[in-house]
């Protein structure tokens, strides 16, 4: 997804796509049919050291620079953490790596997706959300 847009207002669209939603189980429906969406990731990929830790379910993400952007890859083996993946990936993925280090990930309180996420599945976004900012850091030193 390259574009012309920053993180920020890939952000603030997808926020404001979330808003048509007045009920909560229809965004779960949502991110659940975007996370059905995301590109196959070969089993080659699904290792030990592309593993995050801290997530409820089994969670992969690989990353590879791509020209002055970061490409990230990511599976989960779970549906609604794939959703989850979705999201960050839509937002995140193939954009510079200090643009991706000085956005604020705090637009997902406003999905109105995390006061009804389980700790778990929480504790589990923020652990991708970690790792995505720790290779943004590197590739930007």
């Amino acid at each position: 997804m390259t574009t012309e847009a920053t993180a920020e207002q890939a952000q603030q669209a997808l926020i404001e796509e979330f808003e048509m939603f007045d009920n909560w189980m229809d965004r779960y429906q949502y991110i659940i049919d975007m996370g059905k969406a995301l590109p196959d990731f070969p089993e080659a990929w699904k290792s030990d050291e592309l593993k995050i830790q801290g997530c409820q379910s089994n969670v992969w993400m690989r990353h590879e620079r791509r020209g002055d952007a970061i490409h990230f890859d990511a599976i989960s083996d779970a549906a609604i953490v794939s959703g989850l993946i979705a999201v960050l990936m839509r937002i995140y993925s193939d954009r510079p790596a200090a643009e991706i280090r000085d956005t604020s990930p705090h637009f997902l309180a406003d999905l109105g997706l995390d006061k009804h996420l389980s700790p778990t599945r929480s504790n589990g976004l923020h652990a991708m959300l970690k790792r995505i900012y720790e290779v943004a850091e590197q590739e930007a030193a």
